[in-house]
This record gives structure tokens, C-alpha cells and sequence, in this order.
């Protein structure tokens, strides 16, 4: 909920699966505190103020090419904050759209 202490949280909606542990490793490599809630067939993913994750931590975790923006928007069919994207990197941060 938007209540409370996550208010100022951001970050994607991902599909469970394989592409969705490899984003989610990227970014707890890349971003501290990061807040994960597993909802079974999707996962939430929770970082203050800005979350981040790159191409190339990605595909190290997942060990084959992974492309921006389509690959990750295949997996994420939500997402919290502003969402700016290029072909090396992905970034939701807090604020208005």
C-alpha cells in the first residue's frame, strides 16, 4: 500500500520466473535496501527514492543477452514511480510523472 513507511518507495512489478531473479539479483547488486514481496506469480520490487538497474548486471546474472527497454517490459507488467529507460539502463524513481 502506498500508506506508511513505502510511500516513498519505487521500483517494477516483475513476473515470477527465471528473467524476473536475474532483474531482481541486478538490482539488489545495485541499490541498497532493497524490499522484495514475493506475490507467487509476481514480485514486487522496492527501493527508496530511486531504483536502478543496468543491462550489463543483468545479463551477467542471467548469462545471456538481455535488451532494453523490451525484455524487461515482457516481465513487467507494473511498476511503481517515474520509469525512464534506455538501451544500458532502467530507473523508477519518486516524484511526479
Amino acid at each position: 500500500s502506498a500508506s506508511g513507511s513505502f510511500a516513498d518507495h519505487v521500483g517494477p512489478v516483475l513476473e515470477a520466473g527465471e528473467t524476473a531473479r536475474a532483474v531482481i539479483a541486478a538490482i539488489r547488486e545495485l541499490n541498497e535496501g532493497v524490499e522484495v514481496r514475493d506475490r507467487g506469480s509476481y514480485i514486487r520490487v522496492l527501493v527508496r527514492r530511486r531504483c536502478r538497474v543496468t543491462r550489463d548486471a543483468i545479463e551477467h546474472t542471467l548469462g545471456r543477452p538481455f535488451r532494453l527497454p523490451g525484455d524487461l517490459e515482457i516481465v513487467m507488467p507494473s511498476f511503481k514511480g517515474v520509469f525512464r529507460v534506455t538501451g544500458d539502463e532502467a530507473v523508477w524513481e519518486a516524484g511526479r510523472p
